[in-house]
């Protein structure tokens, strides 16, 4: 099977665009996507020194403190840039989600906190799925992270923007679809509902499939307080944290976070 090829268009997003490294610490709702990924994954991760596999890890902002906690960490990602400001923090090389190179169960963990939101037809999801299944021990954990459907419509309110017919056009089609089409903004993504991204995990074969929201039902308030040109008060962001935990009992709440994080345990 040939190797599976990147969109262009994420290529050209992540290597020129943006800088990956800086977007989780250069605003509130970024510094809230953060911390909790780091809590959650925090309460379902085996003890350190776990061998962890961070599929799609970027410049290696989450396996930085995973190193910093004792886990050992190998990091792949389909962009140079982020190989490059990866191997500054762990062993970091080119790699595509769907075509893994480590070994049949070599893995306590394998993290997916980024690939699935970028591979927009299902076989490639499940493709990156199965390998992630692959290569993680028999009781080991896969996480995925992937956009909430309904994450565009509470930004573009909270940058009181959705007033405009155009956008108005533009975010209609990524809810009737599921999909950004890379043109503006942001680059070539799939946006998932809560349970079609646990029935993903559980039609590949993984257990115990939990999803929760990330930054919870609060995050677009700290999106639009910076919009108005000030910063979030501490109170402000304790307070969309605190939502953020006591909406996962919950399930109608996930819709309104902006990320979600499926847990799963290969059989």
């Amino acid at each position: 099977m040939a190797n599976p090829e990147l969109a262009p268009e994420i290529d050209r997003f992540y290597s020129q665009v943006i800088d990956e490294s800086t977007r989780l610490s250069m605003s509130a709702d970024g510094r809230l996507e953060l911390l909790r990924t780091q809590e959650i994954l925090r309460r379902f991760l085996p003890a350190a020194p776990a061998r962890v596999l961070d599929v799609g890890g970027g410049p290696g902002v989450h396996a930085e403190w995973l190193v910093k906690d004792g886990y050992h960490v190998d990091l792949i990602d389909p962009i140079a840039r982020h190989v490059e400001q990866a191997s500054a923090v762990c062993s970091a090389s080119l790699g595509d989600a769907r075509a893994l190179k480590a070994a049949d169960a070599s893995y306590d963990v394998v993290q997916l906190l980024g690939p699935l939101y970028h591979l927009p037809d299902l076989a490639d999801r499940q493709r990156a799925l199965r390998e992630a299944r692959r290569v993680v021990r028999p009781g080991g954990l896969v996480a995925a992270a992937a956009i909430n459907r309904y994450a565009s419509l509470f930004e573009h309110v909270a940058f009181a923007h959705l007033y405009k017919d155009h956008l108005q056009a533009s975010i209609s089609e990524i809810l009737r679809t599921s999909m950004h089409d890379g043109k503006k903004g942001f680059t070539l993504a799939y946006f998932h509902r809560a349970a079609e991204l646990a029935d993903e995990m559980r039609d590949t074969g993984f257990l115990s499939v939990t999803v929760l929201g990330i930054e919870g039902p609060a995050w677009s308030l700290l999106k639009a307080v910076e919009q108005a040109g000030d910063v979030p008060s501490d109170e402000l962001f304790a307070s969309a944290l605190t939502a953020a935990r006591m909406a996962e009992p919950y399930p109608e709440l996930l819709a309104a976070s902006s990320h979600l994080l499926a847990i799963g345990q290969a059989p």
